[in-house]
């Protein structure tokens, strides 16, 4: 149901403009004098701040820049595996779930390897991007995280905010003991590949949805991996305790 708008017409005062003009210019000049004579305290941490010194609210960009929250879904970037090879397996899953088809792939299939594909051609279009996630959540083989805490670069052209498959490799490598190259991969040494397999971990058994979906994504998981280095104890700990 429509709602009514109050919407008066305007007295003498509103037609002549003069006082809004007026309030305009004391808003401009109250905070040009408060950004010069006074600052503002850059603790992150919003309850420590001396109350007295901030009067001003805009940071000092880029000298000052404010902390990501844990959970920022950062800039994209393609998981590598150990020896360096990107997790995707080419499904489409992601180009498939995101809304605003930013995502191009192209397929290629594995040198020796007649069932496993990787893509030859990863591109994401930084711009169209609505930054939702849903590529993350998709994958089945966590070879795509927004776990970057970095926002796209600013750039003069557009081009350079389509990034390939060479800028998002990157980053921290994964491994999980169920991956399926870890069974029948033997375009490696065998050495090589019996690390690998050391270095793969398992899926946590009390992991919630997303945690095992999309392992590196987890709220849950990164407050606890900002609160372990920033020397704070755990909340499960925690709750441990007092139980």
């Amino acid at each position: 149901m429509p709602y009514q708008l109050d919407n008066p017409p305007l007295d003498a005062r509103e037609k002549l403009y003069f006082p809004e003009i007026f309030r305009a210019i004391g808003l401009v000049a109250r905070t040009f004098f408060r950004n010069a004579f006074f600052s503002r305290d850059t603790n992150p941490d919003i309850l420590e701040r001396d109350q007295r010194l901030n009067r001003i609210t805009t940071l000092a960009y880029p000298e000052e820049k404010a902390p990501y929250p844990s959970a920022y879904r950062g800039l994209h970037r393609l998981v590598p595996r150990v020896d360096g090879s990107p997790r995707c397996v080419a499904c489409y899953m992601c180009a498939t779930a995101c809304p605003a088809q930013c995502i191009y792939i192209e397929a290629a299939e594995v040198p020796d390897d007649p069932i496993e594909k990787y893509p030859k051609k990863f591109v994401i279009d930084e711009l169209r991007c609505v930054v939702c996630g849903f590529c993350v959540e998709a994958c089945p083989k966590d070879a795509i995280r927004m776990d970057t805490g970095e926002h796209a670069p600013p750039t003069y052209t557009r081009e350079a905010q389509v990034l390939d498959e060479k800028q998002l490799l990157r980053g921290p490598p994964v491994s999980y003991d169920h991956d399926p190259w870890l069974r029948r991969d033997s375009r490696l040494p065998a050495r090589d590949l019996e690390r690998m397999r050391d270095l793969a971990r398992p899926f946590a058994q009390d992991a919630t949805d997303e945690a095992s979906q999309t392992p590196g994504f987890s709220v849950r998981a990164l407050a606890s991996e900002a609160r372990a280095a920033a020397g704070a104890p755990d909340a499960g700990k925690l709750a441990s305790r007092k139980s």
